[in-house]
C-alpha cells in the first residue's frame, strides 16, 4: 500500500486562458476546473486509478467537502485534526502550456495538528510499502518536520519518499544521513539549490543533473529521481545513473506532472521493475500528465511507456 501525507492540502482551481496571460487586462477564460489536491492526494489519486491500495493522510474535518470529494472519487483518506479551512490554489494556464500558480499559505498549525498527522502515518505503516511525504508545509510547522518524520517512521520498515521544496527541503538535507529517505524527487531548480549548481544548466544537461543527484545518494538517499521538464528525468541510485527523454507531447498543463512522475516510479517499484524501467514509467506518467488539462492525473490507458527511451549515464 502507498500511504501519502499532504500536510497542506488545497482545492486546486485551474483557469485556462484563450491567449497569453496579459497583466492588467480583461481576458477570456476557456474553462475553469476544480479538484481536491495537493501532492500526496494526487499520488493517491493516481494509485487508485492504477488499482493500487492507498490511503491519503491530510488535516481536514471528516465532513469537509474536500474529504467528501475524495470519497466520491474512490480515494481512501484518513482525515486528521484540522487547523482551519483548506486553502485554495489557482493555476492559470496559457495555450502553450505556460502555467502561473497562485498558492495560498494554508491554515496555521500547532503541535496537536502535527502530532495527529504523525500518529495517523504510524497507524498505517504496518501495511505500507511506501510512505510519501509530499508538498509544502503549512504555516506554523517547523521547517525540519519532514526530517523528523523520516526519523520517526524509519523503524517501521516502510520505505520513505519525500517531495518538497525550499526550507523543508534544505532542512531535510541538513539532517542527512539520519533523515535521508529512500527516495527524493527534486526538479532541476530544487536540485540546483541543494548543490550550488545552475538550475538551467541542470535541466538542459542530464549528465550534470546526475552528478548533482549523486551527491545526495552519497549522503544516504536511496534514489534520486530528478525531473527536468521537457528534457525528461534522471535517476541516480548506488547501482548507476540513467536518463529518460520525454516523448513528444503537446503540453496543456504542467500542474501535477511532477506528482505523476513520482507515482510512475512508485508503480514501477511496486511491480518490482529495474531502476531504468522505473524511470521509464516515471517519465511516461509525467509526460501524460503534461498533455492533460489542469491537475488531471492520467489513468493507465493514457500512459505510453513504450515511447520512452532510457540511456545509461556515467556510473554513479
Amino acid at each position: 500500500m502507498i500511504v501519502t501525507l499532504t500536510p497542506n492540502p488545497s482545492l486546486d482551481r485551474t483557469v485556462t486562458l484563450a491567449g497569453p496571460l496579459a497583466r492588467g487586462a480583461v481576458q477570456r477564460v476557456v474553462s475553469v476546473t476544480q479538484q481536491s489536491g495537493g501532492k500526496g492526494v494526487n499520488i493517491s489519486r493516481a494509485a487508485v486509478s492504477a488499482g493500487l491500495a492507498t490511503v491519503a493522510v491530510l488535516p481536514a474535518a471528516d465532513d469537509d467537502p474536500f474529504v467528501r470529494d475524495l470519497t466520491s472519487a474512490g480515494i481512501p483518506s484518513h482525515p486528521t485534526l484540522p487547523a482551519g479551512e483548506i486553502r485554495m490554489n489557482i493555476a492559470i494556464t496559457e495555450p502553450d502550456g505556460t502555467t502561473t500558480k497562485l498558492n495560498s499559505p494554508g491554515a496555521t498549525v500547532g503541535g496537536p495538528e502535527l502530532d495527529a498527522m504523525a500518529q495517523a502515518l504510524l497507524h498505517h505503516t504496518d501495511d505500507a510499502s511506501w510512505v510519501v511525504l509530499a508538498g509544502s508545509l503549512p504555516p506554523g510547522a517547523p521547517s525540519d518536520w519532514y526530517a523528523s518524520l523520516v526519523r520517526l517512521l524509519r523503524p517501521s520498515g516502510a520505505r520513505l519518499a519525500v517531495d518538497t521544496s525550499e526550507d523543508p527541503l534544505e532542512a531535510l538535507v541538513a539532517g542527512f544521513p539520519g533523515a535521508a529517505p529512500d527516495l527524493m524527487k527534486p526538479n532541476g531548480e530544487e536540485l540546483a539549490s541543494l548543490t550550488g549548481a545552475d538550475g538551467d544548466a541542470l535541466e538542459g544537461t542530464p549528465a550534470e543533473a546526475a552528478e548533482a543527484a549523486k551527491v545526495l545518494v552519497e549522503r544516504g538517499v536511496g534514489a534520486v529521481l530528478a525531473t527536468l521538464g521537457g528534457n525528461g528525468a534522471v535517476l541516480v541510485t548506488d547501482e548507476g545513473a540513467w536518463h529518460a527523454a520525454a516523448p513528444p507531447v503537446e503540453v496543456v498543463s504542467t500542474v501535477g506532472a511532477g506528482d505523476s512522475s513520482l507515482f510512475g516510479y512508485l508503480l514501477g517499484d511496486e511491480r518490482r521493475l529495474s531502476p531504468p524501467e522505473r524511470l521509464a514509467w516515471a517519465v511516461a506518467y509525467g509526460s501524460a500528465a503534461a498533455g492533460l488539462p489542469g491537475t488531471t492525473i492520467p489513468d493507465p490507458s493514457q500512459v505510453h511507456v513504450d515511447r520512452v527511451r532510457v540511456a545509461s549515464l556515467a556510473p554513479a
